[in-house]
């Protein structure tokens, strides 16, 4: 089979472990940088070009997607989906999962379990906002922040209402969450693959930060899931219409809530912690649904 991996960091730990795990199991990978590539899209023949060459047939595109080029990633990988390429995450559950206030409407809908979060663009609705979400402390997201960046706890009314007025006088988009005090600055990365949670792990924020993100200092260990979480995270991947998604849970009172939903979850961390063989079983899940796309094309022609 031939597998293209849809990165910008060859480097990366997540990226050499999906091609070391699927070289293992006798696939030929190509690692893509999305931003060198350029599109032909027409009714007879759509192509994708790099560097003046026609890429050559895949069976299969595993998309990692940096957040800050998911515009143009997500076109190359639609691209790639209208040729008929497999996708192991689709760009419409890429984009739905990245835009982290129409993924809160989402799962809300569903009865997913997720912190109140109030969102506003006029400086008249600050009062309401913050007593929406149960008052200081809150925190208050940036919705194109990433791995803890842009994220801040206001520890008091006053300090939420300086914070909300500048974000909003820079015109920047943000949206105000309740704070989860007895999560005590710990989250759970469930790492659904399928209908499954294939790994968890739990990461401890360092003392005086309440971001737990392993990019901040953060530390990782094993965690035992109850069935509610694992239901939860299940729902919340389906939700975005992810295949692998790495869905972010606080323990709150009233049960797991839902932070976030990352359709290009990190592997050095899940798998340093859990010591599960993760890469290999996203190449299995790969196999699997790669066959069975086959087998119907092969029965409807």
């Amino acid at each position: 089979m031939r597998i293209a991996i849809l990165s910008q960091g060859p480097e990366l730990y997540s990226t050499k472990r999906l091609v070391e795990a699927a070289t293992l199991r006798g696939h030929e990978v190509q690692v893509i940088n999305p931003l060198e590539c350029y599109m032909n899209i027409n009714m007879r023949q759509s192509s994708i070009h790099i560097g003046g060459q026609e890429l050559p047939p895949f069976d299969a595109v595993i998309p990692r997607i940096g957040a800050s080029i998911t515009f143009y990633g997500s076109a190359v990988l639609r691209q790639f989906e209208m040729m008929g390429v497999y996708a192991l995450n689709d760009s419409v559950g890429i984009s739905r999962s990245r835009d982290k206030l129409r993924s809160m409407q989402l799962m809300s809908r569903r009865g997913i379990g997720l912190p109140i979060t109030g969102f506003a663009n006029k400086p008249s609705d600050i009062p309401d906002l913050i007593d929406m979400v149960g008052g200081a402390p809150l925190v208050i997201k940036l919705l194109e922040g990433t791995q803890g960046i842009g994220v801040v706890l206001a520890e008091t009314r006053k300090a939420a209402e300086s914070v909300i007025e500048a974000f909003m006088g820079l015109k920047a988009n943000i949206m105000v969450q309740e704070y989860i005090k007895e999560a005590n600055g710990a989250d759970i990365r469930c790492f659904v693959l399928g209908d499954k949670v294939i790994a968890a792990m739990k990461r401890q924020a360092m003392p005086g930060e309440f971001r737990s993100n392993l990019h901040r200092g953060g530390t990782a260990s094993l965690v035992k899931l109850t069935p509610e979480e694992r239901s939860v995270a299940i729902r919340a991947a389906k939700t975005m219409g992810l295949n692998v998604a790495g869905v972010d849970l606080l323990r709150s009172n009233h049960g797991p809530v839902v932070m976030e939903v990352n359709s290009s979850p990190g592997l050095e961390g899940i798998e340093g912690a859990t010591t599960k063989d993760v890469a290999g079983a996203i190449i299995e899940f790969v196999e699997k649904n790669v066959s069975k796309v086959k087998k119907i094309t092969q029965a409807q022609g």
